[in-house]
């Protein structure tokens, strides 16, 4: 099939986009600037180096670096010569990245000198040929643009496996494509073009705000950091004076450590978030302190493209995820698949050009996994939630992070709100344990600010007074810091490995 009207495969998208916003200072990173048209004539290169490398259109090509201008410039080149990058963060472990490769079947794997280690251990034995120079491969020419069709694979992005070994999520570049540019449309009007951004372009968020770019009416620079750091993220803020940045909760939770009053922030006016659940209480205390910043949560996952809603800049709703994307559709189900009243709770679902073409598995298309998820079009998410009636979506919850105490339903979030509430708790954590008797009992993790004196029963009795007998954690556990994966989320398969175990109580 050729590509939707108004879409454009990933490597026509960026001949296009550079065509229509000319050559300006487009990337920054560690003190040094990239221009919009010497990073494409450096992709166009390295597209035909990676073709001498034998690398054929629809080919996986595994890369796997913390963020840098290379793993942009890979992602151009892949794409341009019909290739399927296939993004691995450098936290995973030899094995997991072993499972990637041999899963994906990819041929070819991009590390950097501090990755190269992982990567050389992980593809020990296969037949996979790891690249560290970039530059060597960029002599080989010109890389002609390779023609891509709508359901073509444009990334193979592996989910966590937090519920089992990790899939690969199959997504084309339509999808990738359509709802960059919607994206794109809904963050241009608050009418910020220059982007701070920390997040791991590895992870598909990070990988669409890189893809929104080329979409944004007028040209505009992305500051990019390596690995998020709060104080150098403050001190970029400060001196590139962007007005808009893209983080994830855990990253606004660290940032509130810091002195953000004495900290320049004027610039920065719009801050998206996503991939996790944003709390009500760290939104306001972050908008409080940073006077004048707008702080709007987006809802989605790897299987809908990364963003199905953002709150719109002009009209954000407190404890809501925002409208549906321009063409997205969301509804909310009950068990039997039939839709729900406003404001009742079922399973979100999902239906767009970015829902993915399905999982990958054993290096094919896995049919049983798809059609269990992607059902008439619509993406089954496992996320409960809820639409107002304007249109608002608020996510719960995960199904599969529900507790099940005594016959009653507790959402963590429910809990983690409340404990976010005091004013000494800095992040909060809630998982169910394995009870004898209740079937599942609460207990929560918490980290505490600076200076903070707040025991486990204090924190214990505040969550009583503010939630129902069933729902109040009866164990409350103090640590350094709440366990997170490697892109910042709660690291849920931990807590709940920790929570079985038998010994410490509250405290």
């Amino acid at each position: 099939m050729s590509l939707s009207p108004g879409a454009l495969s990933l490597g026509a998208l960026a001949e296009d986009s550079l065509a229509r916003l000319g050559d300006h200072r487009s990337l920054e990173f560690e003190g040094q600037w990239h221009t919009s048209a010497d990073l494409h004539a450096r992709a166009v290169r390295l597209s035909a180096g990676f073709r001498a490398l034998g690398v054929q259109p629809g080919d996986r090509v595994v890369v796997c670096m913390t963020n840098c201008p290379e793993v942009l410039l890979s992602y151009a080149a892949l794409w341009r010569a019909g290739a399927v990058p296939t993004p691995v963060i450098s936290a995973v472990t030899p094995t997991e990245l072993r499972h990637v490769l041999r899963d994906s079947g990819a041929r070819v794997a991009v590390a950097s000198q501090a990755s190269l280690p992982l990567v050389s251990e992980a593809a020990q034995g296969l037949e996979v040929r790891v690249v560290v120079d970039l530059a060597e491969l960029e002599v080989h020419g010109d890389g002609p643009l390779v023609d891509r069709a709508e359901d073509d694979l444009a990334a193979l992005l592996y989910t966590g496996g937090t519920t089992g070994r990790s899939k690969g999520v199959m997504l084309t570049h339509t999808g990738l494509s359509q709802i960059s540019r919607s994206r794109a449309q809904v963050f241009s009007e608050s009418g910020a073009v220059d982007l701070l951004l920390a997040l791991p372009l590895s992870h598909v968020y990070g990988l669409l705000n890189s893809v929104t770019r080329m979409h944004m009416p007028a040209a505009g620079f992305v500051a990019l950091q390596r690995k998020f750091d709060a104080a150098q993220w403050l001190d970029m803020a400060a001196r590139l004076r962007p007005q808009a940045a893209a983080l994830v909760p855990s990253m606004l939770q660290l940032l509130l450590r810091q002195d953000l009053e004495s900290a320049d922030l004027s610039s920065i006016y719009y801050v998206t978030t996503g991939g996790a659940p944003l709390s009500v209480a760290v939104r306001e205390e972050f908008e409080r302190r940073v006077g004048g910043v707008r702080v709007c949560d987006g809802y989605g996952c790897t299987e809908v493209t990364s963003t199905a809603t953002m709150n719109p800049y002009t009209a954000p709703r407190s404890g809501s995820v925002g409208l549906p994307l321009p063409g997205v559709e969301v509804k909310v189900v009950d068990e039997l698949g039939e839709p729900v009243p406003v404001g009742s709770d079922g399973e979100v679902c999902v239906r767009s050009a970015g829902v993915m073409a399905g999982y990958w598995t054993d290096g094919r298309r896995d049919e049983e996994a798809t059609a269990a998820a992607v059902r008439d079009g619509w993406m089954h998410t496992g996320d409960v939630g809820h639409v107002d009636e304007d249109g608002y979506l608020y996510v719960v919850d995960r199904i599969k992070d529900l507790i099940i105490r005594g016959g009653f339903n507790v959402y963590p979030r429910d809990v983690e709100d409340v404990l976010l509430a005091h004013p000494e708790v800095a992040t909060a954590a809630v998982v169910g344990r394995p009870d004898s008797v209740l079937g599942e009992e609460v207990v929560a993790w918490v980290s505490l600010g600076a200076g903070a004196t707040v025991s486990a029963e204090e924190l214990i009795d505040w969550s009583r007074e503010r939630l129902g007998r069933h729902k109040h954690p009866r164990e409350v556990r103090i640590v350094p810091a709440v366990p997170l994966t490697s892109v910042g989320k709660t690291d849920r398969k931990v807590l709940r490995r920790l929570a079985a175990e038998p010994g410490s109580g509250a405290g």
